[in-house]
């Protein structure tokens, strides 16, 4: 089965989900592609990829799209390149949009070209916001089409528009969406219920994040600080302001505690000043963006996770965290109650409430063996229902059901995995 994904840039530090599903399809025997607009050799240095599959040949980065006169120029290559590549769907694609874009056509040919030339049987928009406007490429290429909803793209993405998304719910194949709680926010933006969709929650390598023992231990002196650890990029929607609050009035009630940020992003500068503001200079410290490998370390080191969101789609941190054993606390946003079973792997408090999250990190400090207890039950959920050669298997189950369906005007049905 030939299987093109679709993302914006591959490989990235903030989507390694997106490089584990890649590598183990590929281990599953499943032919597959990635087409994206970026793939810059400085993030491929940051990742531990094994080539034994060609990864690298496998990454297709598309030409770029500005300037137009760009496109235009280049057109006639491209033209010839997808006719020899795949004629009949050239000439498809050629039959579709001469009669309204005339001239333009060339151009747009240019940006589809690559998938063009490459004839998948499923093209998998990785993220919906990439599916706008290109469900024309199902019809024309003669393939299946698959579009993940991951949080972002269904929060923020096309809000002043009601119709933003009614070409996918009318056109997809199937839709991909990472829990409950995304599920009823695509049928909130007009996704049908009885659309072809599956339930299929992320997923981690548990060999990559080995079960740590952490005995009972007294933290939260001055002799031995609590170590909170938030592995989230720096931008706003990661309610990095609120932990750092958190973390000021778990000082200021008298308890040791230093803060450690793994992430890097536009929000850089105003989480500083926001621990200048907090005189939190000495107690938080931010990381910035670090390999795979060193977030294992951090998360190893550290004492508790702290998460809090004020969106969020479902947080492979927060797994991460619990296959180490590390209990959690984090906010109610998204998809988080899904993913952490509060009170038995840690704690879900509001979003927004630095108070409550302060509250339950101030138990999780105080209390050594709640911390193992809620940390052996983190690896034991991660274990039950976030494997990553489950993940697996849901996705090849939802391929090979769209590629043998029966046509979607007769069938409707759905899948939950891991639900």
């Amino acid at each position: 089965m030939k299987i093109v994904l679709v993302v914006p840039g591959f490989p990235k530090l903030s989507e390694t989900f997106i490089v584990n599903k890649f590598e183990r399809l590929l281990a599953a025997g499943y032919d597959v592609k990635v087409i994206c607009d970026r793939s810059e050799t400085s993030e491929w240095a940051r990742f531990d990829l094994h080539d034994e599959w060609g990864l690298r040949r496998r990454v297709i980065q598309t030409s770029p799209r500005r300037p137009e006169s760009r496109a235009a120029l280049a057109a006639p290559g491209v033209l010839i390149r997808c006719l020899m590549l795949n004629p009949r769907g050239t000439f498809r694609y050629l039959q579709r949009f001469w009669p309204s874009l005339r001239w333009r056509t060339f151009v747009r040919l240019y940006v589809d070209a690559e998938l063009i030339g490459l004839k998948p049987e499923i093209i998998h928009f990785e993220f919906g916001a990439l599916a706008v406007d290109r469900m024309h490429l199902g019809e024309i290429l003669k393939c299946k089409v698959v579009v993940s909803f991951r949080g972002h793209d269904l929060t923020f993405v096309g809000l002043d528009q009601p119709d933003y998304y009614a070409d996918i719910w009318t056109k997809a194949d199937a839709v991909h969406l990472l829990g409950r709680d995304l599920w009823t926010r695509a049928r909130e933006r007009g996704c049908p219920p009885r659309i072809e969709h599956a339930l299929i929650a992320p997923a981690i390598d548990l060999e990559r994040f080995g079960c740590t023992d952490r005995p009972p231990e007294d933290i939260g002196t001055s002799s031995r600080p609590a170590l909170l650890l938030s592995v989230a990029r720096l931008h706003w929607t990661k309610g990095h302001e609120y932990v750092m609050t958190s973390v000021r009035l778990l000082i200021d009630s008298g308890l040791s505690v230093h803060l450690r940020i793994v992430g890097e992003g536009d929000f850089l500068d105003a989480a500083g000043f926001c621990r200048r503001q907090l005189g939190l200079e000495d107690f938080v410290t931010l990381v910035g963006a670090v390999p795979p490998a060193r977030v294992v370390e951090e998360l190893d080191d550290a004492d508790i996770l702290v998460q809090g969101s004020v969106s969020e789609g479902f947080c492979n941190a927060v797994m991460e965290a619990q296959a180490m054993r590390l209990p959690v606390v984090v906010s109610d946003a998204g998809g988080l109650p899904e993913n952490v079973a509060d009170g038995v792997t840690g704690f879900v408090v509001p979003r927004r409430d630095p108070d409550a999250m302060a509250e339950k990190l101030a138990i999780l400090i105080n209390d050594p063996e709640l911390r193992q207890e809620m940390g052996l039950a983190g690896r034991q959920r991660v274990e039950a229902l976030f494997r990553l050669e489950d993940q697996i298997r849901a996705f090849g189950s939802l391929y090979d059901e769209v590629c043998h369906e029966d046509p979607k005007d007769e069938v409707s049905a759905s899948s939950e995995a891991a639900f």
